[in-house]
């Protein structure tokens, strides 16, 4: 994982959403080099649910070597974000970092997203993020770091990213413009730079999204708080960046990603707003130009019905779809499958009680993953659930 240089120390970071998750991930990385996290956060009490408050948050910070500002923020209130902007500056002397990771999710459609959803996701993610940004702007501006990170995706207008939760959509976006707004007009003053992550990160929010299991398709928290603290050590020139976690860590040197992995070598989920992973696309576009004729069979005679674990499993899938899974999910998954009855085989949660086979899929697959059938088969393994997320 990425060292802790020290060059936080004594410096103010104010974290929207950090009594828990990925927001509290970052505040204990920067504590660690001993710097000031105010934790703007709504939770003062305890939810058997949503585990942590920002003053068990505040606990933790002071115990890996930081210093703690629980603040009880609800980013739709103005007044809030302002009164914990005045204790920050009246505690520590200023603000030299701003983290938007306060987020509302709701992955429904657009008729069966009731309008206090819409109102909310607005609220917290686009609108809480202006505001928050407005409030520290002044005191970022005498900061000689000055660094606004949004955890928000790069914009990618494919219509497969709105299709299906339009609204969350349209709000987590309007989080990123920010990042392309404010990046111009405080060129020179502030560094203002959108994070996202590459493969899903394990939260309690994850938990509730995907339910049992989970967990083993998800990396840790840490890989945000690594990638979130190789920005803030960027000069006020680095701005304006849609980062990808992975990415940005390769550039520091780091080569194995197991470390961040829950359970380390398993299949990862992609995040949202990300097309095909560069090497899914090239090993697809290696096998249609080394065996094309075989496309061409293919596409003219039915595939030859199939046996073992993976086709046993896909029977199982099958015997578990309903109407009720397919609309919760809306999208076809196309598996390239290496090892004993393997090869291409589809999982179809679009079409009207769902559909799997062997072949490629009748229309183009919004997800493309690649593994063996060993694990594919455990993956599987009474762990269905874990395609609901999409």
């Amino acid at each position: 994982m990425l060292p802790n240089t020290g060059r936080l120390a004594g410096c103010t970071v104010f974290i929207t959403g950090a009594s828990r998750g990925i927001g509290k991930a970052i505040a204990l990385k920067a504590a660690k080099d001993g710097a000031n996290i105010v934790i703007a956060a709504k939770t003062t009490h305890v939810n058997p649910k949503l585990p942590g408050t920002i003053f068990t948050a505040a606990e933790e910070i002071e115990a890996a070597g930081g210093k703690a500002l629980p603040c009880a923020v609800d980013v739709r209130d103005e007044q809030q974000i302002s009164n914990a902007v005045e204790k920050a500056v009246e505690q520590f002397g200023g603000i030299d970092i701003l983290v938007n990771n306060a987020s509302a999710i709701s992955l429904t459609n657009t008729l069966e997203t009731p309008t206090k959803r819409v109102d909310l996701m607005m609220n917290v993610n686009t609108r809480g993020t202006f505001l928050t940004s407005k409030a520290c702007i002044p005191y970022l501006k005498k900061s000689k770091i000055a660094h606004i990170l949004n955890l928000s995706p790069p914009l990618n207008l494919n219509p497969l990213w709105f299709k299906q939760h339009c609204a969350y959509t349209i709000a987590k976006y309007g989080m990123s413009m920010c990042v392309l707004g404010m990046a111009e007009e405080f060129k020179g003053e502030i560094a203002v730079n959108a994070l996202w992550p590459k493969t899903a990160i394990h939260t309690a929010a994850m938990d509730m999204l995907g339910g049992s299991g989970i967990e083993s398709q998800c990396r840790k928290v840490d890989i945000i708080a690594d990638a979130a603290y190789s920005i803030f050590k960027k000069p006020k020139t680095f701005t304006g960046n849609f980062i990808i976690d992975e990415n940005i860590l390769r550039e520091e040197g780091i080569k194995n990603f197991d470390i961040y992995a829950i359970k380390p070598g398993h299949p990862l989920l992609p995040d949202f707003f990300l097309d095909e992973h560069p090497d899914t696309i090239t090993k697809k576009m290696e096998s249609h130009d080394a065996v094309p004729e075989l496309k061409e069979e293919k596409s003219q005679s039915p595939p030859k019905p199939r046996s073992g674990a993976v086709a046993e499993t896909f029977r199982i899938v099958k015997d578990s779809l309903s109407d009720d899974v397919v609309k919760a999910t809306q999208a076809i998954y196309q598996f390239e499958l290496s090892g004993e009855d393997g090869g291409t085989w589809f999982l179809d949660l679009k079409s009207k009680g769902g559909n799997v086979g062997y072949g490629e899929p009748s229309d183009q697959a919004d997800v493309v993953m690649s593994m063996s059938t060993d694990d594919f088969v455990k993956m599987f393994s009474g762990e269905f659930s874990i395609l609901l997320i999409y």
